[in-house]
């Protein structure tokens, strides 16, 4: 068995962080996650795709128990209290994702409120509802708020010195997310291999632990992270292919069909994104670099600065898949697709990771030489 100091850290068997993607969801996702015994995140991205993505929005509140008619906090408390339910047997551990990039402050402020006020409305809520991801923009401003609580913070991050801006705001867990990943990617291209053994080198210590996100989805990943001095890993693209996803089949399918060389870097609602090649991805691709030079420059922009309509055609391209709109359909994921071929239960899978883990590390001691 792999026991790690995420596991000590928030109590739960593995040391396997289920991201929280979006704009599906992953309330289901979450459940399944947890119950396995590893971290499981709810998206709070969907909370905020009302108006331009309607058929998302409903599936969000419906997979997740609420009615769409409610108003936003009355959702996102439902929300917690069916994961909170269905994980009682488990009792596993639990949190959720919130991006903060100025583009979402609005609904950041709303997600983090609540879910601080529904935690100490119910001591079990408390304990097993006890981490914060927050993404996709700058934490220092969040420190007030989260540190007077007693969540697990963590914070995804894609660079040292974004990593040094995370241990200054007083993050707990630093999530370092390689330019592999999927869908948001950072500005600079800045792998894994390279960024979690900087990362861990320059902020891991008794009180900052250090998780890698970006190219893990197996045991033989997952063991490579902790060689090279994390304490776990988060991964997206392999928790989403599987049976309990709320994604929808045909962003499964993709992912599972992928291949090699699958993924291209085109514009995203917050930034850079990562997205399986297809005719309409290349079309955003060519239309980024025309409009969004700076995704492929390191030069970062904003809704103030872009032509809008890569975004309408991201919402257009997301909008498509809901309605199985194959041809539309932009999807998302990490370069590890062309490593996932097949959509097993989340429980099967996270044994499996484990196991595996296990074996790979065993087989390296074969190549010590005894005194």
């Amino acid at each position: 068995m792999i026991k790690t100091r995420l596991c000590d850290l928030l109590e739960i068997k593995h040391p396997i962080i289920q991201a929280g993607m979006g704009p599906f969801g992953t309330n289901n996702l979450c459940v399944a996650s947890t119950n396995a015994g590893a971290l499981g995140l709810i998206s709070s991205s969907g909370i905020a795709s009302g108006n331009s993505q309607p058929g998302i929005y409903d599936f969000f509140c419906r997979s997740g128990g609420a009615n769409p008619d409610d108003d936003k906090e009355t959702i996102l408390r439902t929300v917690f209290q069916q994961t909170l339910d269905k994980t009682r047997e488990s009792q596993g551990i639990f949190g959720i994702n919130v991006m903060v990039s100025a583009e979402m402050r609005e609904v950041a402020e709303l997600v983090v409120r609540t879910m601080i006020s529904a935690r100490e409305e119910d001591q079990e809520m408390k304990r097993r509802f006890k981490v914060l991801v927050t993404s996709a923009g700058d934490p220092l401003p969040w420190s007030e708020a989260i540190k007077k609580t007693d969540l697990v913070w963590m914070h995804v991050m894609p660079s040292v010195k974004a990593a040094l801006r995370c241990k200054k705001a007083g993050v707990d867990v630093i999530v370092a997310s390689g330019h592999e990943g999927g869908f948001h990617t950072s500005w600079e291209p800045i792998h894994s291999m390279v960024l979690l053994p900087a990362v861990v080198e320059a902020v891991s210590d008794e009180k900052t632990l250090v998780v890698g996100a970006g190219g893990y989805c197996d045991g033989k990943t997952l063991a490579a992270a902790l060689a090279l001095g994390a304490d776990g890993v988060q991964m997206g693209t392999r928790f989403l292919c599987t049976e309990e996803s709320d994604f929808h089949q045909i962003w499964k399918e993709g992912i599972r069909h992928a291949g090699d060389r699958a993924t291209i870097i085109a514009r995203g609602f917050v930034g850079p994104a990562r997205w399986l090649k297809s005719p309409r991805s290349e079309e955003h691709a060519k239309n980024t670099l025309e409009k969004s030079p700076g995704v492929y420059l390191g030069i970062p922009d904003d809704y103030t600065t872009i032509d809008m309509s890569l975004i309408e055609y991201e919402i257009e391209s997301i909008n498509a898949i809901f309605e199985g709109n194959k041809e539309k359909a932009m999807l998302a994921a990490g370069e590890v697709a062309q490593r996932v071929d097949d959509m097993p239960k989340v429980n099967d899978m996270v044994q499996t990771i484990v196991r595996d883990a296990e074996g790979a590390l065993k087989g390296i001691y074969k190549y010590m030489i005894q005194p």
